[in-house]
């Protein structure tokens, strides 16, 4: 039998990649933990780190061991809130979302899941993919609202994650420019058209798709300006300051001062997903994430008769 603690231990060790800095965070001495990874080898007849000057690497056997003692930890921190759920006779659901997805989509949801489970005490943190993902498969969330951009899917389907993705919805990217720009009046625009231009971020993930096309086009993008807030990226652009590429969602409410033109086919954007742990089925989570299904439907028909509405109209 696989000690427990001992494969705290080497996720510690796989986290901090040395026995030196998995002691400190282990309070205990190098020796200790050298000791205990030791004792885990001999008890599984393998090595599960490949030592050396530089630190320490996981072996395959190693990151088999670091994925089990995820999952564990994640069981056993889930059976400790659905024990202290039982205590209060009160259920609590933790929602990890990025800003943009939720703005967007749960106030309405979220008011129609309390209406619906007025028992469930709900908790929402505002968390970008690369963290809130790690926190379902932790069990620290119980659910995550996140996104991937035009590649591989966050979590591929039977992966060792512990993690399953629902496709949500896409959310196109648009170029936003100064209301006075020469291409404000298009219909659509080839990202390459604006090689010239100096970009303003909004998101640093857009920034490294923009870099991405630039390489592949040619030119080299020119920063006017970081930030973290897609609002505030197009304040900057009303300014003068630059241009910008802007998720569909991101881009209400209109900005005086500037212009939104699609990028010509084929259309780069964001996809929305929902991840939850694969064994750990949880009933409210069922429900959040089925009316985040369908409020999406919801906001798809009404496009559509909008469209219907202005083609007839």
């Amino acid at each position: 039998m696989i000690d427990v603690r001992r494969l705290t231990v080497l996720r510690t060790v796989a986290e901090h990649g040395s026995f030196n800095r998995a002691a400190a965070a282990l309070l205990l001495t190098p020796s200790a933990v050298s000791q205990q990874v030791a004792a885990l080898e001999r008890g599984l007849g393998t090595a599960v780190v490949e030592r050396s000057t530089r630190g320490v690497r996981l072996t395959e056997a190693g990151r088999l061991l670091v994925d089990a003692a995820t999952a564990i930890s994640a069981e056993l921190r889930h059976a400790e809130e659905q024990i202290g759920r039982l205590a209060a006779a009160r259920h609590r659901l933790t929602l990890a979302t990025f800003t943009s997805g939720g703005r967007h989509l749960l106030p309405g949801v979220l008011s129609r899941f309390a209406a619906d489970h007025p028992d469930v005490e709900l908790r929402i943190l505002e968390r970008e993919p690369e963290d809130s993902l790690p926190m379902v498969r932790e069990g620290t969330a119980d659910l995550a609202l996140a996104y991937h951009f035009d590649g591989p899917l966050p979590v591929l389907p039977g992966d060792r994650s512990g993690l399953d993705w629902e496709p949500l919805m896409d959310d196109p990217l648009s170029v936003v420019l100064p209301e006075g720009h020469r291409l404000a009046g298009r219909d659509a625009l080839d990202l390459a058209e604006l090689a010239e231009e100096r970009w303003v971020m909004g998101c640093l993930k857009t920034e490294d798709f923009l870099r991405r096309h630039a390489a592949v086009a040619g030119f080299d993008l020119r920063v006017a300006g970081s930030t973290t807030d897609y609002f505030f990226a197009r304040s900057l652009v009303a300014a003068g300051v630059g241009v910008s590429l802007v998720p569909y969602v991101a881009l209400d409410p209109v900005l005086p001062g500037t212009r939104t033109v699609p990028v010509t086919p084929p259309r780069p954007a964001r996809h929305f997903g929902i991840a939850r742990a694969r064994r750990r089925p949880l009933p409210h989570a069922d429900a959040l994430a089925g009316l985040l299904h369908e409020a999406v439907q919801e906001q798809r028909r009404s496009a559509t008769g909008s469209a219907g509405g202005a083609a007839h109209g």
